[in-house]
């Protein structure tokens, strides 16, 4: 039985943050997991330039409300889940995603939350479990399943590595380069194929 674990940014929707850092102008908000390993690191970085800038939970909605999924994601996802159990597995947090999930059509998500002032300034965070991604696709697998996983950061290493079948989906050169022996596609009809082929 299999479950295919599925990061979300980058993946199958643009990254949020850099979304964020074009509308508002503001080129520190471009780093993502894809630069920085350390997950709380970066999201400190971050906390700490929307508080220099004024900026909250509002102003990033506004923006989130303007991406659409990457083009094919959808079509991608909805075959995907005629064959297989689908989780995605995000460090976003449930905030930001609700808007992203319904242009999807609800997926199950298993991602994180914010902490936020009722003025809407964002204060803090808290992560589902540390090394969330990981974390889950073991727990999946403790209880009788294989997990198939792909994801294109730093932080969807740990799944990739640890499951039946992983794939780089959309990644760095750097990434790519540091991890050969892991396959990586950049269509969704060639990870499509892959994910088959690792069912069988």
């Amino acid at each position: 039985m299999y479950i295919t674990c599925l990061d979300m940014e980058g993946v199958l929707v643009p990254e949020i943050w850099i979304a964020f850092s074009e509308a508002t102008g503001i080129p520190e908000l471009r780093r993502t997991t894809r630069d920085e390993p350390d997950y709380n690191k970066l999201m400190q970085f971050r906390l700490d330039i929307l508080k220099e800038h004024h900026l909250g939970l509002k102003e990033i909605q506004q923006t989130i409300a303007g991406i659409d999924p990457l083009p094919g994601a959808k079509e991608f996802l909805d075959e995907l889940r005629t064959f297989s159990q689908v989780i995605i597995l995000s460090d976003t947090f449930e905030q930001f995603a609700q808007p992203l999930m319904k242009k999807l059509d609800w997926p199950t998500l298993f991602c994180n939350t914010l902490e936020v002032a009722p003025d809407g300034t964002i204060t803090g965070f808290r992560m589902r479990c540390p090394q969330s991604k990981l974390t889950t696709v073991k727990a999946l697998q403790s209880i009788g399943y294989d997990t198939i996983a792909a994801g294109d950061s730093f932080n969807d290493l740990g799944m990739i590595q640890a499951s039946k079948a992983g794939f780089l989906f959309k990644s760095t050169d750097q990434i790519k380069a540091d991890h050969p022996e892991v396959p990586a596609y950049e269509e969704f009809g060639d990870l499509l194929a892959a994910i088959r082929r690792a069912m069988n």
